[in-house]
């Protein structure tokens, strides 16, 4: 098995932790001063920013208000993500002035098979597959919550867990979000139809109206076991075998056991930073796809001339995209599995021979081979064309607590309500359909090729940002399957580099440029004039009405601490000053 390899690269300013290991952003000694800034929290539900601060006033570290704010999430915004799905966790320690990646991403059942979303030769539908026993992955989101409060926490866990199963026993209002997807859910999957989610989304057989009260007795059981027992309650017992009973049911089983959800664990894995001028941009590093921020920035930066307008930094941006989307669809997946060429890809000195020398925005769409440039040893043609289609059932919360430390975590369950399958009070994901599903056995394989045991590459990348002396500056992420890079490499630029606020930077329209064609949200101003521009400029250019982006950044400043709540979902900000 090839693994990952991960190394110094003092010369790049770019710090990266070998697995098991933790980045440290200064060599010198970490600061005494203490953090005055307060706390703060921005998330997609109003009932989760509660939660966070709820803990954040009782003393609770970013990891403590993130769990209790997720596990909340997960009931009130159950189309998003949720305890049957799995997240990255990027936690940032300040006394120390160093940072922790928790991989809690699904896994692949012991009985997965490349082809299994092929049927005599042909692909299964979409709409089969992601509704499928098949689709459903290990979830690693509660092994995840442990491994982080094991490290980090200070709150005791079992408290955690109260606002979720106060909300979940005594119920909430469902909200206009989850309420506007019901009917279209009903006309587009089983929801309506299947065990337990047509009873509780679709009571009396009709589709929950906003502001109707909404108990969910299941999940409030569930959570009080996992939060007197730990989570054996989850990954062993009457829970688990109802997770395999779901997975294991028709139409198109899937092959999940007890097995495979006794035997996950989740990953310590390295943090990567990389420079982007004078600061520091530190992310997760595969199976998710945080290191193309730094591919994004550092060949944003290496493409804009010396004299910019605006419209020539919106051109550079969709181009640094589109070339960093190339390598990142060709090269990522499962770093256990697979040789992936990071060191390569993120090397200065071929991400400026990706955007500077013999660039041509005909072929910015097709991958580059960093060792083929450094080396020239070839290693593009070990993998086929990636073949993922990834959809946006996915969250993202940013928190910093009172003591300066800070939390990004995103967290997913695939399509909206994953495959639509409940056990215990919750969906199960569709996490599987993340591999690449089209497989041709006669070709080479795809990097993200299913395998067992095999974690899908994820394009959720949490991402802080760090000045010259190792202080934190910001805090970003967001939900939108594939378009994650790109939403979150707006927000770094628009904070850093277009002097915009951290709302400003939100509300901004989002400019996906992955492959081909640019596509740009011209329902948020300047939208219309941005698609104009870059037609002018000779791109082709698919015009939106709406992006599913769900962005919550923070930002630290002069004057303390910027929220951001990304209106196009129902998040809010909310700071505290003291405990």
């Amino acid at each position: 098995m090839q693994r990952l390899k991960i190394i110094l690269l003092s010369l790049l300013t770019l710090g990266c932790s070998p697995p098991g290991q933790i980045i440290s952003l200064t060599e010198k000694k970490p600061s005494n001063a203490a953090w005055t800034h307060g706390a703060i929290a921005t998330a997609a539900n109003p009932h989760a920013v509660a939660a966070a601060i709820e803990i954040l006033e009782r003393g609770g570290h970013a990891v403590d208000a993130a769990i209790a704010a997720h596990a909340v999430l997960g009931l009130v915004e159950p189309q998003s993500s949720g305890i049957g799905g799995g997240a990255f966790m990027l936690v940032y320690e300040d006394d120390k002035k160093e940072l922790v990646f928790h991989d809690g991403r699904e896994v692949a059942p012991a009985g997965a098979t490349i082809d299994m979303f092929m049927l005599e030769g042909s692909l299964m539908s979409f709409f089969d597959a992601w509704q499928s026993g098949k689709a459903i992955g290990v979830p690693g989101t509660i092994a995840l919550y442990k491994a982080a409060h094991n490290e980090h926490g200070q709150i005791p866990w079992g408290d955690l867990f109260q606002p979720a199963i106060r909300l979940a026993r005594d119920g909430f209002k469902v909200s206009p979000r989850l309420a506007n997807y019901l009917p279209m859910m009903a006309q587009q999957s089983l929801l309506d139809e299947n065990p337990g989610t047509a009873d509780y989304f679709y009571p009396n057989g009709e589709a929950l109206q906003t502001g109707d009260l909404l108990r969910n007795p299941e999940y409030a059981s569930t959570l009080t076991r996992i939060a007197q027992e730990g989570i054996s309650a989850f990954y062993e017992g009457r829970i688990a075998e109802q997770i395999v009973e779901a997975a294991q049911a028709d139409p198109n089983p899937g092959k999940l056991t007890i097995h495979d959800l006794a035997s996950y664990r989740t990953v310590r894995r390295p943090v990567i930073c990389g420079p982007f001028r004078e600061m520091k941009i530190c992310t997760t590093s595969p199976p998710s796809s945080g290191s193309a921020q730094i591919m994004i920035a550092a060949i944003y930066d290496h493409l804009l001339p010396t004299t910019s307008t605006h419209a020539d930094k919106i051109t550079a941006f969709v181009d640094a995209q589109r070339l960093a989307y190339a390598d990142r669809d060709h090269y990522f997946g499962d770093p256990d599995e697979i040789d992936i060429p990071l060191e390569n890809l993120l090397d200065p000195q071929y991400l400026k021979y990706r955007a500077t020398e013999r660039f041509d925005p005909d072929e910015a769409a097709t991958p580059g081979d960093p060792r083929l440039v450094l080396k020239g040893e070839e290693i593009a043609s070990l993998f086929s064309k990636d073949t993922t289609e990834e959809a946006t059932g996915t969250t993202h919360l940013s928190i910093i607590d009172a003591e300066g430390n800070a939390v990004s975590m995103t967290a997913t369950i695939e399509a909206p309500f994953g495959t639509q399958r409940w056990a215990a009070g919750f969906l199960l994901n569709n996490q599987m359909t993340d591999f690449a599903r089209t497989v041709d056995t006669s070709e080479k394989y795809p990097a993200n090729a299913i395998v067992p045991g095999r974690r899908p590459r994820s394009s959720m990348s949490p991402t802080m940002v760090f000045d010259a002396q190792g202080n934190i500056l910001m805090v970003t992420g967001s939900p939108g399957g594939n378009s994650i890079p790109a939403y979150v490499a707006k927000t770094i630029v628009g904070v850093l580099d277009w002097n915009l606020s951290p709302q400003a930077a939100v509300d901004y329209p989002n400019i996906v440029a992955r492959g081909d064609t640019v596509r740009v949200e011209i329902s948020a101003e300047p939208g219309q004039t941005i698609a104009n521009n870059l037609k002018a400029r000779g791109y082709s250019v698919e015009e939106s009405d709406g992006e599913n982006s769900g962005l919550h950044v923070i930002a630290v400043n002069a004057n303390g601490l910027e929220g951001a709540a990304d209106k196009r979902r129902e998040g809010i900000v909310k700071k505290i000053m003291h405990r």
